[in-house]
């Protein structure tokens, strides 16, 4: 039987996320055929080696239960090194599965760790991680491969700092209103504002500089939100998309996690429009060399109904809410087979 080290927490905004996505994986994962293990990263970002209860975890009351761990830095050694009082523990794992959100946990950080040791770990790899994570990057790339996306914008904190007035300018001239400022690498909406007149634009760019020290503005489009999941390393397969109704002005933090939200599996568009959105996202995650798993956002214009691609998760949220397991549920791929999958896509890699 394979041992499945399940990593949650994180120094992220997303820390709570996460430990609600991973008491999800960590209750489906099919017990017959993987020993599950944990660990937690604090939000000052401590490791500690975890035997504790799933309901502590979604409680954030794990820590009392934890003893401090490393990662050896020896390659090949998929191994935990558990303190424990003046000697340690080395733990084995067969495959590490970072159920992180956000930065340090989706930004290439952990993975760039597992990789270096040599250790198998579900999800893509350390350099479509970071490009996926950071939105500028993602525009950029897909600019270049011709995909249809909303005009934008990038400045750093510096550059801003030194003509404010031309970049406010240059924005509401060429993307005009509303305008979506975001931080270029955040993740579950965290410091995105959506800006509906001139002199709130100011504004909506410092509170996304507080998240990172670059921004991205993007113009709005006006129409339905979708969504489509992504499982596969050379052949991947697209899920049945599904759409989002939020509750508030955008799809915000508590939009996702907290409020109301309407979900639609399938979504409500045509056959035709479907197949297109699943081409796209599969053509999405071959570009940005993803394997193992991602999320694919897309709006569907009301004015139109062009397709716009909007952003791309490579560690989507996987709560008991989740869209990632629920796309793919509608596909015919139950939550603890899709993890069965996501786990042997790691030891194929």
């Amino acid at each position: 039987m394979k041992t499945v080290l399940v990593v949650f927490g994180g120094k992220s905004t997303e820390y709570e996320v996460s430990l609600r996505s991973a008491a999800s994986v960590i209750r489906n994962i099919p017990k017959d055929k993987y020993k599950v293990i944990t660990a937690g990263i604090t939000k000052d970002g401590r490791l500690f080696y975890y035997e504790g209860s799933v309901e502590s975890i979604e409680n954030n009351k794990w820590q009392e239960h934890g003893r401090p761990a490393l990662f050896p830095n020896d390659f090949g050694a998929s191994k935990l090194l558990v303190l424990n009082g003046g000697a340690y523990d080395l733990v084995h794992f067969d495959v590490a599965f970072p159920v992180l959100h956000g930065k340090n946990g989706e930004d290439g950080t952990i993975q760039g760790l597992f990789m270096f040791s040599g250790a198998a770990f579900a999800g893509c790899d350390t350099v479509s991680s970071a490009i996926c994570m950071d939105k500028a990057f993602t525009n950029s790339l897909a600019d270049h491969y011709g995909i249809k996306q909303a005009k934008w914008l990038s400045i750093n904190a510096y550059d801003y700092e030194k003509d404010s007035a031309g970049f406010l300018n240059k924005a509401a001239e060429y993307l005009g209103f509303p305008i979506f400022a975001k931080p270029a690498n955040a993740g579950s909406s965290v410091g995105i504002s959506k800006v509906k007149k001139a002199d709130e634009l100011e504004n909506a760019i410092k509170t996304a500089f507080q998240h990172d020290s670059k921004i991205v503005l993007e113009e709005g489009i006006d129409g339905m939100e979708i969504e489509c999941a992504v499982l596969g390393n050379r052949a991947p397969i697209a899920s049945r998309v599904g759409e989002i109704v939020p509750c508030n002005e955008f799809y915000d933090y508590d939009a996702k996690y907290i409020d109301d939200s309407e979900l639609y599996v399938p979504a409500r568009i045509t056959d035709e429009k479907e197949e297109e959105v699943r081409a796209a996202s599969v053509k999405i995650f071959k570009i940005l060399c993803c394997s193992g798993l991602a999320r694919v956002d897309f709006f569907v214009s009301g004015k139109d109904g062009m397709l716009y691609f909007n952003e791309i998760n490579t560690m989507p949220g996987f709560t008991s809410i989740s869209m990632y397991p629920r796309l793919f549920e509608k596909y015919g791929i139950s939550y603890p087979e899709l993890l069965d999958r996501l786990i042997q896509l790691a030891f194929e890699k």
